[in-house]
């Protein structure tokens, strides 16, 4: 009852819901993934923390030494990326030349035919395929299941032929 008079039910329901939504927007903080919220980032605000490793298994996949490729580190980021290579589909040929890269096999399997081999590489979930200098190849998902990658590499952030290639 205001002044004397009923809200109606609906009216009373919408201006409960009206006010959650408004409420949970401005309480919501904004945060990309594994990031700190942009309200609680604080310089300095922890100076140590635990220095002992625990209930952890480290195991290097695989490693290039990134001295002994040709890359100019000017202009280039490290990323990862998530590709999906539905049944038939393919990563087109490409060169490592200077991109050198790891890619794990998340699930699934894919064909890779390298201009150093006269047959099809077939790599299964949980092996790793090493690209650097000297590689030259495109993959083939043979499979009836999609692959699934997860490719990490120092990318020439200019190149933009690269863009759809592992």
């Amino acid at each position: 009852m205001r002044n004397g008079t009923q809200i109606p039910l609906i009216v009373q329901r919408r201006l409960c819901a009206a006010a959650l939504l408004t409420s949970a927007f401005f309480l919501a903080t904004p945060a990309s993934a594994g990031e700190c919220p942009a309200d609680k980032v604080s310089p300095g605000f922890r100076t140590s923390g635990e220095t002992k490793p625990k209930g952890v298994t480290d195991t290097v996949l695989a490693a290039i030494d990134l001295s002994k490729e040709k890359v100019n580190l000017t202009e280039r980021q490290m990323r990862i990326r998530r590709l999906v290579v539905q049944p038939g589909g393919i990563v087109p040929w490409h060169s490592h030349a200077d991109r050198p890269a790891l890619i794990y096999i998340v699930s699934g399997s894919i064909q890779e035919y390298a201009s150093n081999c006269s047959v099809g590489i077939e790599h299964k979930a949980g092996e790793v395929s090493i690209e650097k200098l000297g590689v030259e190849h495109w993959w083939k998902n043979t499979g009836k299941v999609p692959a699934v990658l997860l490719s990490s590499d120092i990318f020439h952030e200019m190149k933009k032929e690269d863009e759809h290639t592992m």
